[in-house]
This record gives C-alpha cells, sequence and structure tokens, in this order.
C-alpha cells in the first residue's frame, strides 16, 4: 500500500470530521490502523476534537499541537542560594554489616531440596569434601565457568558461592552436579 494524494487527502479529511483511525483504516483499504496512525503524526495532524466527560452539554475543545522547535542544548546555571544555610544535620549511613543483617527474607518458600535420604551416601560425602576445598565466593565473583551452588542462609554474612570449576554444560561442579541433577528411579528407589 502507498500512500497517493488521493489517501492522503480522504484521510486528513476524515481525520478533520473526527472519524477514529479504524474507522478511516476500513474506509481506506488496505492499511492498518497503526498505519493510519503513523501517517497522522507524520502529517503533524494530531490535533483533534476532544470531548468533555464533566458535562454532555459541553463544547469540544480543541488542542492544537504546536510544531516542535529544535532542542538547544541546555546550560543549566548554578543555584542562587537565597539564604545561608545553617544548622544542617547529616546522617551517615549504617555500617555495611548492619545493613547485612537488616534483609528481611521474602517469605516465599524455597522450592524443593534434596533431603538427606534421597541423596546417595557416596553424593554427601563427596559434596562434604568438596565445600571443604570451595573457594567460597560472592554473586558478583560468579561467572560462566564457576559452581554456582550456594550455601548458607542469603540473609546472613556466612552466605557463599562455591566457586569450582563447572562440569561441561552445567552449572555447578562435579559433586555438586551429583546431588543436584540425580535420576528419578535412583531417588524413587532410596525413600523406600
Amino acid at each position: 500500500m502507498s500512500w497517493t494524494d488521493e489517501r492522503v487527502e480522504t484521510l486528513k479529511k476524515m481525520w478533520g470530521e473526527g472519524q477514529s483511525a479504524s474507522q478511516i483504516a476500513k474506509e481506506l483499504g488496505g492499511v492498518t490502523r497503526n498505519a493510519v496512525i503513523g501517517k497522522v503524526h507524520r502529517l503533524g495532524l494530531s490535533n483533534r476534537t476532544t470531548t468533555g466527560a464533566a458535562k454532555p452539554d459541553a463544547k469540544p475543545k480543541v488542542v492544537k499541537a504546536e510544531p516542535k522547535p529544535k532542542a538547544a542544548p541546555k546550560v543549566e546555571a548554578a543555584p542562587k542560594p537565597s539564604a545561608p544555610v545553617t544548622d544542617v544535620v547529616t546522617t551517615a549511613p549504617p555500617p555495611r554489616s548492619a545493613a547485612r543483617r537488616a534483609i528481611i527474607p521474602a517469605g516465599q518458600p524455597l522450592p524443593p531440596q534434596p533431603s538427606a535420604n534421597e541423596i546417595s551416601p557416596e553424593a554427601l560425602a563427596k559434596v562434604s569434601e568438596v565445600e571443604k576445598k570451595a573457594k567460597k565466593i560472592s554473586l558478583m565473583e560468579l561467572t560462566e565457568r564457576t559452581c554456582k551452588w550456594p550455601v548458607g542462609d542469603p540473609a546472613t554474612d556466612d552466605f557463599w558461592f562455591c566457586g569450582l570449576p563447572v562440569k561441561a554444560g552445567k552449572p555447578y561442579c562435579e559433586a555438586h552436579v551429583g546431588v543436584a541433577f540425580q535420576p528419578m528411579s535412583a531417588r524413587r528407589d532410596r525413600r523406600r
């Protein structure tokens, strides 16, 4: 669809009469409501009559769009003090450790964690050995190559991530993959 002079004139006429963009699109055919709106804005026809919702007998109010002048770069002047400022009270932010202690858990239930009877004793032994060797890194130190296994309560200072090298294609190191990704049949067998 192309905007011929005839179609543009029809659009201008119908828009000026207060027709909706959907009505104009239907009348023109082969054009969407959004295309009509876009053309209206490109033509600068955005001034429309609007009716006041407060009084049914109120006259329509014409809103005219002013052409936008090109904005000059803004230069902000330094504010001039109106009066001398005295008795300014400032408070220092709380120490970092106090802010950490102030964290309140969201109260959402944690995702189901495998219980000790669902994890093989070999995997548990491997995890406890690995956690002794873990790098104990923070969230900001995690990368694609570091194990993202969380250890501890995130609301405490004792929270950390494993940080050992990950197993290919997994987010965890080999020991934590053994705990996180267990075959379903093996988990069912241990419950019995």
